[in-house]
């Protein structure tokens, strides 16, 4: 029972030598490196603008209303 204890830790302690040596030389990267893609632009349409709506309303409700 002694001897496959041994076994098994020095089979463990091998293991993680070997990854970490191949870790440290870089045979296997850490995360693959994505590009940043460019965050688009927020497009504000007639149909988002607050003032073009308030506007819209006004003259809708008051067509005889000589700002309009």
């Amino acid at each position: 029972m002694l001897k496959f204890l041994l076994v098994v830790i020095v089979f463990a302690a091998a293991t993680y030598l070997a990854v970490r040596v191949i870790q440290q030389r870089g045979l296997m990267p850490d995360k693959p490196v994505l590009p940043k893609r460019p965050q688009p632009r927020k497009i504000v349409a007639p149909d988002d603008d607050e003032d073009f709506l308030r506007d819209l309303d006004r003259k809708r409700l008051n067509p005889e209303d000589p700002d309009s």
